[in-house]
This record gives structure tokens, C-alpha cells and sequence, in this order.
């Protein structure tokens, strides 16, 4: 008797079942990101606001600037967060770190929107504020590393790169829905009617987003690698123990590849804002639509390269996008100062560039570390090279541009970070398709099991 019309219909369930799996997981593993990005945004964008609404009215720059070393805080405390979580989610597993991060997060920000503002409640009103973004930091120091596990951990094997690379898509997403939000208020509203009430909305907003992130999480499984170690009884106790004894070289190679996608991610995304605007003498309005362009171009492409990372495999794609990286960076910014054009050309191969990492690195982290300190790995790895090098990079360009007079200074410092993603990558095996379960993490011999 033929057996192929039973192996074709087993085939396509199979297949139907790999694309279920697939879209529960990236829901779950992504709406945390775009609720934290879409926070992010909308704090940075509606700062000025914020300034007049929680600290005295006498020196508008000295509330500014207190605004930003509250937004700079909460982005120095996730380290910390990262070293609560990224533990917690090896000895408890991916689907309760993700909930409870994502209930910290937004319960944050809904009380962020409710607050009063210092001509309420005086001083205690900006207190309150860095409280809250202390929180929020904290909490978004889990994100990462949960939703990159959980996200791996639950993605069809052969299609592991694309469902992890829609992480970042959720990010990019955030981040323009923040955007466009501000938009939306910003000529909508008059300056009384956005400094009264106004504001508030986009934290509001983000309260029943995140509501329903949490109901997504908490409903879901853990993924099948965490469960094996519960059933094998091979959780283990203290992982970050067992990680800087055990994963030191990989947690290096992943924070070689996280540093390589921060700084090409906030030069691009954020600074070259400022770029075009202070030293192309662009106007503010084509310095957003350029920046809005290439995070719309990000969404396409990101997943794309994770899919070709999984035909071709990680290593191909992010050597090739380094190296481009480390080739183009420079001329880019050369060819910026030819005109509005030519700012555009650069900076959409630069987005490009960008996309391919975007597409790769999280996915390539994630398969270097054994389930057991997966979690942990990848979130002080990932958090730490944030607090170094993100946030660093506007004020970085700002000053060394100042002081030495030369704008082609960003590529430069780019290149810099190429070159570190590039010798990470090149120490790699390629890790396309491999299984992530490893026979330590359920054998008998396993290291500091429970």
C-alpha cells in the first residue's frame, strides 16, 4: 500500500502545529518588549513635559536635565534587575519571570500616569517619579534575557532565528508607536492642555497593553527545555554560580555580539537625530522621517535575516553584517555631509546593516549557553553592555565631537564595535538548527542540581 498521502498529511500537521507553537510564543516573548520600548519612547519624547509637570517651574533646563538623569538612572539599575532575573528565571523558569516583569513594568508605568505633579504634591512628586523608573529599570532588567530564552527555548528548531528576531521587532515597534503617539498629542493638544492631562495618556495607554501581555504569559506553558530539567530534577541552584564558573568564555562572546547591535542601534535610531539637526543643519522634521524610515525598514528586514540565519546559518549573516558595518561607517558618514540625499542613502545602509545584526544576535546568544544558565547568561551579558555602551552614546559623540571639531567621528566609533562583534563571531561555531537541551542539563552529573 502507498504510504505517501499519510506522511504528506503528518507533514503538514506537523508544519501546522510548528506555525501555532511559533505565533503563541513570539506573542508572548514580544509584547513585554513593546511595552517597554513603547514606555521608553514616550518618556523621551514628552521629557520637556515631564520637567514642567514634576520639578519647579524657576529653571526649565535644570528640570530637563533632571528628567534625563532619571531616564539615565533607570537604565543604570538594570544591571541589577539582570542579576534578580536572569537567576531567577533558571530556578523558576522563562513563564513566571516573563509575568512578573511584565506586571512590575506595567503596573510602573500606570502609576507614572496617575501621579501628581509637583505643584500638587511639591518635592514628593518628583521623588515618587525616580521611585517608579527605578522600577520600571529594574524590571526591564528581566526582559531581555526571559523573552530571549523563552522565545529560543519555544521556537521551532529549524525556525528558531525567525521567531526570536521578532523580539526586536517588537522594540522597533514600541518605539514608533511611542513616536507616534507623541505625534498624535503633540498637534493635537495645545502646550496647557498637554502639560495639564495630556501627557498622561501614553502611560495610561500602556496599562491595558500590558495587562494583556500578562494574561498571554501567564497562560502559556514553560518552554519544553525548562520542563526537561524539572523533570530530570536538574534545575540548578545557584546558576550564576555555576555561569562564571562554568560559561565565562560565552557570556564574553555574547557581550561581544550585544555590544556590536547596541551602539550601531542607538547611533542610528537616536543620535543621528541629533547628528543631522546640530551638524548637517538638517531640519528637525527630515531628521525624524529619516530615523521613522529606517525603523519601518527594520521591521521588514529583521525577520528576514533571522530567517535567512536559520537556511544559512548565524555566522554568515552576522560576520557579513559587522564587516559591512566595519567597511561603510565612515564613508557614511562622508557621504552624509554631501547633502539631504546623501544623508539618506547613508543612513538607510546603515539601517540595513543594522537590521542583519538586529536579525541575528539575540537568536546566536541565546544558542551558546547550556537551558541551565541560559537565562542568566543572556541577561547580565545583555544588560550590562547596555549600561556601558547605549546610553552612553549620545553623550560620548556629543563630547568628542566638541572637543575635537571632527563630525566624521561616529564612524569611527563604530568601527570600534565591529571590529569587537567580529572577533566574538569569528570565535564562534556556527550553531544554526543545533538543539539547545544539552545532555549535562538533565544528566545525573549535572553541576549543582536541586
Amino acid at each position: 500500500m502507498p504510504t505517501s498521502p499519510p506522511d504528506v498529511r503528518t507533514a503538514e500537521a506537523e508544519v501546522a502545529t510548528d506555525v501555532v507553537a511559533l505565533r503563541r510564543s513570539v506573542a508572548a516573548g514580544a509584547v513585554g518588549v513593546f511595552v517597554h520600548w513603547f514606555d521608553w519612547a514616550a518618556y523621551a519624547y514628552l521629557a520637556g513635559t515631564v520637567a514642567d509637570v514634576f520639578f519647579p517651574s524657576e529653571n526649565g533646563t535644570t528640570g530637563l536635565l533632571a528628567v534625563f538623569g532619571v531616564f539615565a538612572v533607570s537604565f543604570g539599575i538594570r544591571p541589577i534587575g539582570a542579576m534578580v532575573f536572569g537567576p531567577l528565571g533558571d530556578r523558576i523558569g522563562r513563564k513566571r519571570t516573563l509575568s512578573l516583569v511584565i506586571f512590575m513594568m506595567s503596573g510602573a508605568t500606570l502609576t507614572i500616569g496617575l501621579l501628581p505633579g509637583y505643584a500638587a504634591i511639591g518635592v514628593a512628586a518628583p521623588v515618587l517619579l525616580v521611585v517608579l523608573r527605578l522600577i520600571q529599570g529594574f524590571a526591564a532588567g528581566g526582559e531581555f534575557g526571559s523573552a530571549a530564552s523563552f522565545l529560543a527555548e519555544s521556537a521551532p528548531r529549524r525556525r528558531r532565528g525567525f521567531g526570536v528576531s521578532w523580539l526586536e521587532v517588537g522594540s522597533l515597534l514600541g518605539f514608533l508607536a511611542g513616536s507616534f503617539v507623541y505625534l498624535l498629542l503633540s498637534t493635537g493638544l495645545d502646550e496647557h492642555q498637554l502639560t495639564s492631562w495630556g501627557w498622561r495618556i501614553p502611560f495610561l495607554v500602556s496599562a491595558p497593553l500590558g495587562v494583556i501581555g500578562f494574561i498571554i504569559r501567564n497562560k502559556i506553558e514553560d518552554t519544553p527545555e525548562y520542563r526537561a530539567l524539572e523533570a530530570n530534577d536538574t534545575v540548578p541552584s545557584s546558576p550564576v554560580r555555576e555561569l562564571l564558573r562554568r560559561n565565562k568564555r560565552q557570556v564574553l562572546q555574547a557581550a561581544g555580539l550585544m555590544a556590536a547591535m547596541h551602539v550601531p542601534f542607538y547611533m542610528v535610531l537616536t543620535y543621528l537625530v541629533t547628528y543631522e539637526t546640530d551638524h548637517l543643519k538638517h531640519s528637525a522634521g527630515s531628521a525624524a522621517l529619516l530615523s521613522t524610515v529606517i525603523s519601518l525598514l527594520g521591521l521588514v528586514l529583521v525577520p528576514v535575516f533571522g530567517v535567512l540565519s536559520d537556511r544559512v546559518g548565524r555566522k554568515p549573516v552576522f560576520v557579513g553584517a559587522t564587516a559591512a558595518l566595519l567597511v561603510f561607517s565612515t564613508p557614511a558618514f562622508l557621504l552624509m555631509r554631501t547633502g539631504l540625499a546623501g544623508t539618506w542613502i547613508a543612513g538607510l545602509l546603515l539601517g540595513v546593516i543594522l537590521a542583519a545584526i538586529l536579525g541575528t544576535y539575540a537568536v546566536w546568544s541565546a544558542e551558546l549557553f547550556p537551558t541551565r544558565t541560559r537565562q542568566s547568561g543572556l541577561s547580565i551579558a545583555y544588560n550590562i553592555t547596555a549600561a556601558l555602551f547605549a546610553g552612553t552614546v549620545p553623550y560620548l559623540m556629543t563630547v568628542l565631537i566638541s572637543a575635537t571639531g571632527s563630525t566624521l567621528l561616529p564612524g569611527p566609533y563604530l568601527m570600534v564595535f565591529a571590529v569587537g562583534g567580529l572577533v566574538a563571531a569569528l570565535s564562534l561555531k556556527e550553531t544554526a538548527g543545533s538543539a539547545l537541551l544539552r545532555p549535562e542539563d538533565v544528566s545525573d552529573a549535572a553541576p549543582e542540581h536541586r
